[in-house]
């Protein structure tokens, strides 16, 4: 036979992991909460005016080469001359694109959300604009690190994109 205190003790037990059980999922969902917070701050930046003016001068670039490049725009860095506005451009690019592959690195930021909203743009501009770039100035300027995290999140978006598209075939 089951007394009262053997009853109240099960519900009490019961009430504790209830309560523990919800605990966790919320703190995991604010943790996503914040994640997202973040994430969409950062993608205000990149629709902002500056940003989007950046963007558009970065659409018009045409790489060959990073030689040619530097002989049509002037080097990136220089102790005489200030840079010209284009390699102010892809600067702004680039670091937006570097900071968004290290919090996806370190699971700050979604892939999924960074692909939803940035994938198209992170590839177009690494490979039509920033590879050779960054390749060239990373060997003049022996900085092999340069714009690392812009190529891991690139590489990572080539992959979820091939993961993707094997999916659907």
């Amino acid at each position: 036979m089951v007394d009262i205190v053997e009853v109240s003790a099960v519900v009490a037990a019961a009430g504790v992991l209830v309560g523990v059980v919800y605990y966790i999922l919320e703190i995991r969902h604010q943790g996503k909460m914040r994640h997202l917070d973040l994430f969409m701050r950062f993608y205000e930046i990149w629709g902002s005016e500056s940003m989007n003016k950046a963007h558009r001068r970065f659409l018009d670039i045409k790489v060959e080469d990073y030689e040619g490049f530097v002989k049509k725009y002037g080097p990136p860095s220089s102790e005489k001359t200030e840079p010209s506005q284009i390699w102010t451009d892809i600067d702004r690019i680039g670091w937006f694109f570097n900071l968004m592959g290290f919090l996806e690195r370190e699971k700050i930021v979604n892939i999924k959300l960074v692909d939803e909203l940035l994938g198209y743009w992170v590839i177009k501009a690494w490979e039509d604009v920033c590879n050779p770039l960054v390749c060239g100035w990373r060997k003049q300027y022996n900085i092999p690190e340069s714009f690392h995290w812009f190529e891991y999140l690139y590489n990572e978006m080539k992959k979820r994109k091939q993961q993707l598209s094997s999916k659907t075939a």
